[in-house]
């Protein structure tokens, strides 16, 4: 075996090659998992999406009594890896909207967010609001602290699952666009 890896390849030997493709990997990786990390910070997100950043600022999930805050990433990538990968591939196409000009001003943005909106909750929708359920847990909630309608709500359809989190809490953080056409509105 020994023979095998020092043997000469053409011109390198196979554990040269062996051992330069793992070292190769490993800066790939790592490379690869800080641009993931820079393009989940609120510096990134905010740099084309100030016009939402701004709008977010004086919501509960920025400035709260706990000192508890969600960042872009918390509600718009998900956690696990796998997800957050397939997520960072869609939000590629909203990176280059930007750059080809399709929303770099407030007045375009503001033409599409409805149907950059409606993505959205349909994308939270089909993962049962997982990035909220990151954060609120069904199973913690204290409905004696919770109004009596939200009580009611939360208990009935978040328990049996007719409803997730996205169906009745949209524009939580953000402004809403024109609602006409939108279920339940």
């Amino acid at each position: 075996m020994w023979q095998v890896i020092k043997k000469p390849c053409v011109h390198y030997s196979l554990g040269f090659l062996v051992i330069g493709g793992f070292i190769a990997g490993v800066i790939f990786w790592g490379g690869f998992n800080t641009a993931l990390e820079l393009s989940s910070t609120e510096e990134f997100c905010s740099s084309c999406h100030q016009n939402v950043y701004q709008e977010m600022q004086p919501t509960i999930h920025f400035s709260n009594r706990s000192g508890v805050r969600a960042t872009c990433h918390d509600c718009h990538v998900p956690h696990k890896w796998t997800d957050k990968i397939a997520r960072k591939m869609q939000a590629s196409k909203e990176v280059w909207a930007y750059l080809v000009g399709t929303i770099n001003t407030p007045e375009k943005f503001e033409a599409h967010r409805k149907e950059m909106a409606q993505r959205e909750w349909s994308r939270l929708k089909a993962n049962n609001s997982l990035e909220c359920r990151n954060c609120h847990e069904f199973d913690y909630m204290d409905f004696t602290r919770q109004s009596s309608r939200a009580a009611k709500m939360h208990s009935t359809y978040l328990e049996s699952g007719e409803k997730t989190c996205i169906d009745c809490h949209k524009g939580i953080a953000h402004q809403l666009p024109d609602m006409q056409g939108v279920e339940g509105w």
